[in-house]
């Protein structure tokens, strides 16, 4: 049935089928045709998390469900924690479209969406209601916020935007992630140079600590060198902040099966699912080796139950998806959540 469902929708471009399966299958789950499949929430340890009740080893990476509109859906298939946003703290359109493309013959996509979000107010409304429900829930996934900075905001000022959405949001989220490595917001990479990830998460840990501390994590870009990715580590570890995730989508364009010219013609934009896999498990080892008690979470290129086993084996803390999960369905999610 998935498959054929995915064979209609792979019809329409990429971003509409997205909007379209969503609004489905919430309202299905709104109806009581999707019921929850995840166990009621229990104690499952997870390293640097350990007060956090997580259900499963198993996350939705951020940019799915940008908007905190499909947790509860989300859930009932399955995952354990789903992370939310990236979130700005103004409304913004992101990039012209189109901007999502698949890259089947590589199960990938590639997306230049820029931070496209209904802003932090949007968020914390629902967010709100969410936190009202979970109180007589005995099965609520953990939630984590992907927080970012406005397009216009310039490099200068970014830490602004960056502890205004973790101050709103602070109640609501379960854990933060600090992304600085989307590769669709002009220079935002450049705020993962040694200087200005000091002063940045100097900033939020400070507003962290005063509202009662949460796990804040940093999420980087593969196409960092080794030596850039260490030093990062390092100021995640000097500033006491609770790990990493690891890691956000690519530019490269290497190693794909798809032809060059159809690539050329998408144009720019991260690139991510089954080729990013390798990069994505390197980046892994090497931190995990230099950083042994640090979080991390793994993410890019997991489409397999074999790949999640692999993953966890070198040392990931938990597992997400984003573009498995698109061409795997419900049962990747499932499988994974086995482990």
């Amino acid at each position: 049935m998935f498959k054929i469902a995915q064979a209609i929708l792979f019809l329409f471009p990429a971003e509409m089928a997205h909007n379209l399966t969503m609004t489905l299958l919430n309202a299905l789950y709104k109806v009581g045709l999707i019921s929850n499949r995840s166990a009621p929430k229990k104690k499952f340890e997870i390293r640097g998390l350990t007060d956090i009740p997580f259900a499963n080893r198993i996350g939705l990476a951020a940019g799915f469900d940008k908007n905190a509109k499909y947790i509860e859906v989300l859930h009932a298939l399955g995952f354990g924690t789903i992370e939310v946003g990236t979130v700005t703290p103004r409304a913004q359109k992101g990039n012209p479209k189109p901007r999502l493309f698949r890259l089947k013959k590589d199960k990938a996509l590639i997306n230049r969406l820029g931070f496209n979000n209904h802003g932090v107010d949007a968020m914390e409304r629902r967010l709100n209601r969410l936190h009202q429900k979970q109180a007589s829930s005995t099965s609520f996934p953990v939630i984590g916020i992907n927080i970012g900075k406005n397009k216009s905001t310039p490099n200068e000022q970014a830490a602004e935007d960056y502890v205004y959405c973790l101050d709103r949001l602070h109640a609501y989220g379960d854990y933060f992630v600090v992304n600085v490595s989307s590769p669709n917001t002009p220079g935002l990479r450049a705020l993962q140079g040694k200087d200005s990830l000091v002063e940045l998460l100097t900033k939020l840990q400070e507003v962290n600590r005063i509202k009662g501390p949460k796990p804040l994590l940093l999420k980087v870009a593969p196409d960092l060198s080794d030596e850039a990715l260490l030093e990062a580590a390092s100021v995640v570890t000097e500033l006491k902040c609770t790990g990493m995730v690891l890691t956000n989508t690519t530019i490269s364009r290497e190693g794909l099966v798809t032809s060059s010219h159809s690539v050329d013609a998408i144009g720019n934009g991260g690139l991510s699912g089954e080729p990013l896999s390798l990069r994505s498990s390197e980046v892994l080892a090497l931190i995990r080796k230099v950083h042994p008690d640090m979080t991390l979470v793994s993410v890019g290129g997991i489409s397999s139950k074999e790949e999640g086993q692999k993953r966890l084996e070198l040392g990931a803390d938990f597992l997400q998806v984003y573009t498995g999960f698109v061409y795997g369905g419900p049962r990747l999610i499932k499988r994974l959540a086995e482990l």
